[in-house]
């Protein structure tokens, strides 16, 4: 779809015509604009919070429903030509329309709405979910996390209606995730973090004595990801995707930086750093808290590759290694699959003082890479 301009009601106030136009409707950064108002000059050097833009101006999903109030949707102010924009945080969702609301004064018979109704597209569902991690079959009666990965931009609002966890009848199981009001992308819109119900894992905890683990040890469930779930073009999913997995025992033992296997490359060349975990970390920390040092204590450029279920972590440099001393940088906020961290297991309360504290925040493995 082309680049348009939609301009849908045109009022007056104090005798001056104002517009308020949407222009990129259906591209990644679309933008509503209020053109026209004779007062921009007076706020155009002033530094509003977001309360105050959204006091003057406000887009809402409109449910068609004058007695359903939904929340403004996310986004930013600017003025830029006399003009006032406000550009979302993400793009708009085909199928859906929008209510845009400028109060130029306070009184609200000058209030000026306008709606725009985005059509839906007809072009072929493409989307799919790429991979879902933890990548192992096996998972610890207190699992904490998933991670869902799109082939493209996904829409929100229907994470929780689309996902389903079924236990070995088929049966659903009741409530086993976490349901946050702001569900848990990426800023692109292609990775969602979903969270088991903390309260049912850590124990002592009254949801987990009442209602028990959402997950159990000795069984197998199914997690299923629906086709019906649209992308953010309004696209169902090309297909479903299904995850069968058993569960093994709790795990509440941190992870030990110690019992990690690190394989040094050859000098000269442009190897790997191999290192072996005796279990499976969380793979979106792996991507990010581990880092290469060398003996200036400067980071080596390079790319990491993750793969045997999250038990194992590459790190292959642009340039080839020289010979000398290196280290393994850890953030000690790296997790397992339970979420328990190297310097805290997951059960222990962030608010209670703990009496033997890690203070660090990185801890650092030494390798050496040998000369030919």
């Amino acid at each position: 779809m082309g680049v348009g301009i939609l301009t849908l009601t045109i009022l007056s106030v104090s005798g001056l015509p104002i517009d308020i136009q949407l222009e990129n409707q259906q591209g990644s950064h679309p933008i509503f604009k209020v053109v026209g108002w004779d007062q921009i000059g007076q706020i155009s050097t002033q530094a509003f919070e977001t309360d105050q833009w959204q006091e003057l101006f406000t887009v809402y999903v409109d449910s068609g429903s004058p007695d359903e109030a939904l929340p403004p949707i996310l986004g930013s102010y600017r003025i830029e030509n006399r003009i006032l924009i406000f550009q979302p945080r993400f793009p708009l969702q085909p199928g859906l329309s929008y209510r845009a609301v400028f109060h130029p004064e306070t009184s609200a018979s000058e209030t000026i709405t306008s709606r725009f109704d985005i059509p839906q597209s007809k072009a072929v569902a493409s989307t799919i979910v790429e991979h879902v991690y933890p990548s192992t079959d096996q998972l610890p009666e207190n699992q904490l996390k998933f991670y869902l990965h799109f082939s493209a931009p996904m829409s929100r609002g229907e994470a929780y209606s689309r996902i389903h966890l079924l236990d070995e009848r088929g049966v659903p199981v009741d409530l086993p995730f976490l349901e946050l009001d702001q569900e848990l992308w990426d800023r692109a819109g292609k990775r969602l973090t979903l969270l088991f119900d903390p309260g049912r894992i850590k124990r002592d905890l009254v949801p987990h004595n009442e209602v028990g683990t959402s997950i159990q040890e000795g069984k197998t469930y199914t997690l299923i990801i629906d086709r019906d779930w649209r992308d953010a073009q309004g696209k169902s999913l090309k297909e479903d995707f299904q995850k069968v997995f058993s569960v093994v025992a709790a795990d509440r033992e941190t992870p030990n930086p110690e019992s990690w296997l690190l394989t040094a490359p050859q000098a000269g060349s442009v190897q790997p750093l191999s290192v072996e975990f005796p279990e499976p970390l969380d793979h979106e920390l792996l991507m990010r808290l581990l880092e290469v040092m060398d003996s200036q204590g400067e980071y080596v450029e390079g790319s990491i590759q993750v793969d045997r279920n999250e038990t194992r972590w590459g790190f292959t440099p642009h340039e080839p290694w020289r010979a000398g001393d290196y280290s393994l940088s850890v953030d000690t906020t790296l997790e397992d699959l339970a979420g328990n961290r190297i310097n805290r297991p997951f059960e222990v309360d962030v608010f209670e003082r703990v009496k033997e504290r890690i203070t660090t925040t990185t801890v650092s493995l030494p390798f050496k890479i040998f000369p030919r």
